[in-house]
């Protein structure tokens, strides 16, 4: 390794840490070769002695707060929640509380050593779900190099207006939108961005999809069945005025028209597990309020099951 950066040759040597933790580390002087701190882009020379202090920081600006949580699985290297419609994932502006990392950080304090408290990926506030938490700096590194290599699973259920005759890919690139800088949009020069779907089952003038992601862009799913001209049902922000099958009884007008969120719910999940490398897989039923939506539905002249 001689000639080489030495936060290069770390990052090789200890594939535990991310290196930009390292940098960091290195930065903050809690890394010595022989006995001395170095720059992240000093060279080493080969047989030199190497000590460094991994220490936990608090990386999290927020505070515990006692916040029920549905946990499916949990053990020493990660937890999978369920989260319900409404709740945040982590502080923004407008909710510096009363999130999914607040509720972490009370379940188990010690998330306050790694990033976001564990958090890898996250569902918009009103989409239902399945969410994998890391519990451990190496686990958290060990996630995102899954989601960055795309072999995180992740297995959506989408009710979206207008009948699809069968699945298909959208492959379209998504950034934020020129116009309105609050929503995402399909732009030419935007982060490549793929979505999967399948029919599962079609309504008079509705139809459920299986949707599975291969990238994780803010808004994917919502985006892209916009671009396609089959919006989300519910979806305020990417949505159009509801669709109601001819002949429709005043019960399902007024469920379509009430629905409260964005009709998406992250029903699977999967990973290989940070430290055997054992392939995990997690399934969610759907919430109530879709499931009723549905049963009207299906009572509906014109229901066709795939």
């Amino acid at each position: 390794m001689a000639g080489r950066r030495l936060d290069q040759v770390l990052a090789e040597r200890l594939p535990e840490y991310s290196r930009s933790r390292l940098q960091q580390l290195i930065d903050q002087g809690l890394v010595l070769v022989d006995g001395t701190t170095r720059r992240r882009r000093d060279k080493v020379r080969g047989g030199e002695e190497v000590r460094l202090w991994p220490m936990p920081e608090s990386r999290n600006p927020c505070v515990a707060q006692p916040i029920a949580l549905d946990i499916p699985f949990e053990d020493d290297h990660l937890l999978v929640v369920d989260k319900p419609a409404g709740l945040v994932v982590h502080p923004a502006a407008g909710n510096r509380d009363g999130t999914l990392q607040n509720a972490l950080l009370h379940h188990l304090p010690r998330l306050d050593a790694v990033p976001r408290a564990g958090i890898v990926h996250r569902l918009d506030k009103d989409t239902s779900g399945l969410l994998v938490v890391a519990k451990t700096p190496q686990a958290h590194k060990s996630l995102v190099d899954q989601l960055q290599g795309r072999s995180v699973y992740r297995e959506y259920r989408a009710l979206v207006q207008g009948l699809l005759i069968a699945g298909g890919t959208i492959d379209a690139p998504i950034a934020r939108d020129p116009s309105q800088r609050t929503r995402m949009a399909v732009v030419t020069r935007g982060r490549p961005a793929v979505t999967h779907y399948r029919v599962r089952e079609k309504f008079a003038v509705h139809t459920l999809l299986a949707v599975r992601l291969e990238t994780g862009r803010t808004h994917q799913i919502r985006v892209h069945m916009t671009h396609i001209h089959h919006p989300l049902v519910g979806d305020r922000t990417y949505g159009r005025r509801p669709r109601f099958p001819r002949g429709a009884n005043e019960r399902l007008i007024r469920a379509l028209q009430e629905f409260p969120r964005q009709a998406l719910h992250a029903t699977a999940l999967g990973c290989a597990h940070p430290r055997t490398g054992e392939a995990m897989r997690w399934k969610s039923p759907m919430p109530a309020d879709l499931r009723d939506l549905l049963g009207l539905l299906r009572g509906d002249n014109g229901h066709e099951p795939d």
